[in-house]
C-alpha cells in the first residue's frame, strides 16, 4: 500500500466511526427509525448508508483523532450522548400524541381498549396507540422525517465534536421538551375533557331526577358515540397542530 494510503486510510475510518456515532446513537431512539418491527439490520443498515453519505461533507468538522485512548473514549461518548439527546427529543414531542390519547380514552369510553403501542414498546390505550401510528404517518408523509436526518447533519454546528456538552443545559432542556410535550398532550384533549365535564354533568342531573334508571349502563354506549364524533371533528385540526409543533421544534436545530 502506498504510504499516503497509509496516513489517509485511519483518518478516513476514525471519520466515518466518529460521524456513525452520532448517527447510529440518533437512529436508535428516533421515531420512525428505532420501531421494534424494524429489523436491526435493516437500522444498522440504514445508519451506515446515511453515515456514508455525510462523511465526505462533516468530515472537516471533526477533530483530529486523538492519541490518548481515554480522549478517545470521552469524545465517543459524548458523540453517542448527543446523538440520543437528538434523538430522544423527537421521541418525546411524538409521546405527546400518546398522552392526549390516554386522556380522550377515559371520557371516551375506551379506557379499557387496550393495545400494543409499537412506538412506545409499550401497552396502550385504543386513542392513544391510534393517535400515535397517525401521527408518525403524518411526518412520513410529509417527509417531515427529513427535518429529523437534517437536524442530526446540523447539530455538528450546534455540538462541536471533541468539545464536552454541557450536561446540565442539556438535561434541563430535555425536561423543557418533556413538560411542553405532556402540555400539548393536555391541549389535543382539551375538546374531549369540555365534553367529558358537559356529559358527566347531564348523568348526574339524569340520575337525580330519575335514581331508578341505571345512568352510566344506560350512557355508555352514548359516550363512545359522542367520544367517536368529537375524534371526528377534532383530530385532523389537533394532527396538523401536532405536525406544526414537531416542525417547529425539530428546527431549532437546524443551523441558522
Amino acid at each position: 500500500m502506498a504510504p499516503y494510503l497509509q496516513e489517509l486510510l485511519p483518518a478516513e475510518t476514525f471519520a466515518f466511526f466518529l460521524i456513525f456515532t452520532r448517527v447510529g446513537a440518533a437512529l436508535a431512539v428516533m421515531p420512525g427509525f428505532s420501531e421494534v418491527y424494524i429489523s436491526a439490520r435493516i437500522r444498522l443498515l440504514a445508519a451506515l448508508m446515511i453515515t456514508a453519505v455525510l462523511a465526505p461533507v462533516l468530515e472537516p468538522n471533526l477533530p483530529p483523532a486523538p492519541t490518548n485512548p481515554f480522549s478517545l473514549i470521552m469524545l465517543v461518548i459524548g458523540e453517542m450522548l448527543i446523538g440520543f439527546f437528538i434523538g430522544g427529543i423527537a421521541r418525546v414531542l411524538i409521546s405527546g400524541l400518546a398522552t392526549a390519547g390516554t386522556i380522550l380514552g377515559f371520557y371516551a369510553g375506551f379506557a379499557n381498549a387496550l393495545l400494543f403501542n409499537p412506538l412506545l414498546s409499550d401497552t396502550g390505550g385504543l386513542p392513544a396507540v391510534f393517535l400515535s401510528i397517525l401521527g408518525l404517518l403524518l411526518i412520513f408523509i410529509t417527509d417531515t422525517h427529513h427535518l429529523m436526518l437534517m437536524g442530526v447533519v446540523d447539530s455538528y454546528s450546534l455540538f462541536v465534536p471533541g468539545l464536552v456538552p454541557q450536561f446540565g443545559d442539556l438535561a434541563e432542556t430535555f425536561v423543557q421538551f418533556v413538560a411542553r410535550s405532556f402540555v400539548l398532550g393536555f391541549q389535543i384533549a382539551t375538546p374531549f375533557l369540555f365534553v367529558g365535564i358537559l356529559f358527566y354533568t347531564g348523568l348526574g342531573l339524569l340520575a337525580r331526577l330519575n335514581p331508578q334508571l341505571p345512568v352510566f349502563f344506560v350512557a355508555l354506549p352514548v359516550q363512545i358515540w359522542i367520544g367517536l364524533f368529537v375524534m371526528m371533528v377534532a383530530f385532523p385540526a389537533a394532527l396538523m397542530w401536532f405536525l406544526d409543533y414537531f416542525q417547529f421544534n425539530m428546527g431549532r436545530f437546524l443551523a441558522p
